[in-house]
């Protein structure tokens, strides 16, 4: 398959906004692909080659004056093959070896081809193809059911693997996925309530569990062997090494945990996000220096040769106390007193409640009614757009946020409004700097940049409004954090914004 054919089906997602025309694109694509090209294409079209970050910027592209192909030609084996020589390529004189394989690879490309590249390579591709839509692309293309590979996905973590193998075996082969010992799968994922009454008036029997301001982690175990990934699937193993020494000590053979951690004060409050998340980063110098991280886990996926998926949270929890003991989070079946647990959360520093429904099986990467999230105030989660320049004491750095919902069509995100209150001398100081690494443009006021950070927000509430594309503002908007563990197509959708009309 040319590269030519899939830049002419991404300019066909970027120009529609019907989910079912998008899905018919996909599936064309994907029925067009051979053997071999189909995980290329699927990669491609969700903006996320299969060799992860490449490790060139915006900046390296942009200095390169390579005049394009005049005729398509390019296949999609031949740009795989150059991405990954250039993710493999580090170290002395890499610079000048990228700058050569860009060079050649540019060259064979058309002016199209070299901006579907340029964006692919740096990460701006936003043409709509989300993973909710590439999976049932799949399933159109294969004539298999959507939730056979949102399973087969779950279970794989890749979108890539499940396509092809839904198009080469269709469902029997998607029913060949297993959870694997050290390959992990897509958390489960929770949706907000607006009170812990109306949490537990959704569900049948329930937990509620405290929700810690902590990072999520996805623990395996094979014998000695202990590996601990986040919600990204990120291989943070050697940088938490008293957390692996945890789940080691732990009386089994093997077994998929599912949890948070965090580092606590010397009175066993939680300390900032951004410290418990700075660890998964260090060095192992700055790890005999670095605080402490705790796990606390809240679910089990597989214990000594038998998975728990399938299995009711109520059985899941009873194999997790069996195993994890004192490092269970907190939670109480059925509380008689939900809203004195909620305090108890509260009191403790954390964030507040979580509400599951005890009869539920483990459906990864989705929000659905199972679990339910009760925090005391409203936090959404935003992609940053830009920055304008601050007045007074913030002059030199950026200050006021422009502030993104993610469209649920996968398009650009939509602006819902813009905060410079809750930021820090240092937040002040890394953002100024950072936004300027991955600035598309600038006026003489504002400096916008490439949607790709996340920050979570606190606000009171929105209102309809015709000053942003969105029809709503944010009410009283502070920042509360940058989210690092997690990327825009996590970010929360102009619908969830808008639903706060309520």
């Amino acid at each position: 398959m040319l590269l030519a054919d899939v830049v002419a089906a991404s300019g066909r997602l970027a120009a529609t906004r019907s989910r079912k025309a998008k899905i018919a694109v996909l599936a064309d694509v994907l029925r067009a692909a051979v053997p071999g090209e189909r995980a290329v294409a699927v990669a491609f079209l969700t903006g996320q080659p299969l060799q992860g970050r490449l490790g060139t910027g915006w900046r390296t592209l942009v200095g390169l004056d390579v005049e394009p192909a005049p005729e398509p030609g390019l296949t999609l084996s031949h740009v795989d093959a150059a991405l990954s020589e250039l993710a493999a390529t580090t170290g002395a004189g890499s610079a000048a070896r990228r700058t050569d394989v860009l060079t050649a690879l540019l060259s064979k490309a058309t002016e199209q081809e070299q901006t579907f590249l340029f964006q692919l390579i740096t990460g701006e591709l936003r043409q709509g193809a989300l993973e909710g839509l590439m999976v049932d692309g799949i399933a159109a293309a294969a004539e298999v059911s959507g939730d056979a590979v949102r399973r087969a996905f779950m279970l794989s973590g890749r979108l890539p693997a499940t396509a092809e193998a839904a198009m080469t075996g269709g469902s029997a082969a998607l029913t060949e996925f297993r959870l694997e010992l050290g390959r992990p799968i897509r958390p489960m994922l929770a949706s907000p309530a607006e009170s812990l009454t109306d949490a537990l008036a959704q569900l049948g029997p329930a937990v509620v569990e405290y929700k810690m301001d902590g990072a999520r982690i996805q623990v395996h175990r094979d014998g000695d062997d202990v590996r601990v990934w986040t919600r990204t699937l990120r291989d943070i193993t050697e940088y938490v090494g008293e957390l692996v020494d945890v789940v080691r000590a732990m009386p089994c053979r093997t077994v998929v945990l599912d949890g948070e951690t965090l580092a606590l004060t010397d009175d066993g409050k939680p300390r900032p996000f951004q410290q418990t998340q700075a660890r998964f980063g260090a060095t192992r110098e700055e790890q005999v220096r670095a605080l402490l991280l705790r796990p606390y886990f809240f679910d089990c996926l597989h214990l000594d040769g038998r998975d728990l998926l399938d299995e009711p949270l109520r059985h899941r929890r009873e194999a997790l106390h069996r195993v994890a003991g004192e490092h269970v989070i907190p939670g109480v079946l059925d509380p008689a007193d939900p809203e004195r647990l909620l305090a108890d959360a509260l009191d403790a520093g954390h964030e507040g409640v979580m509400a599951k429904d005890l009869d539920t099986p483990y459906a990864a990467g989705r929000r659905g009614s199972a679990w339910l999230k009760v925090k005391p105030v409203h936090t959404i989660d935003l992609v940053i757009l830009g920055a304008e320049w601050g007045h007074g004491r913030r002059t030199g750095t950026l200050s006021n946020l422009h502030l993104g919902a993610r469209a649920p069509d996968g398009g650009e995100p939509i602006m819902v409004g813009k905060t410079f209150k809750g930021l820090t001398d240092e937040l002040l100081a890394w953002q100024t700097a950072e936004f300027q690494r991955i600035e598309t443009r600038r006026t003489r006021s504002t400096v916008y940049v490439r949607p790709e950070l996340v920050v979570e927000i606190e606000l009171d509430g929105v209102q309809t409004s015709t000053r942003y594309p969105g029809g709503v503002a944010l009410r009283f908007a502070r920042v509360l954090r940058y989210r690092p563990d997690k990327d825009p197509a996590e970010a929360d959708s102009i619908d969830a914004v808008r639903a706060l009309l309520r």
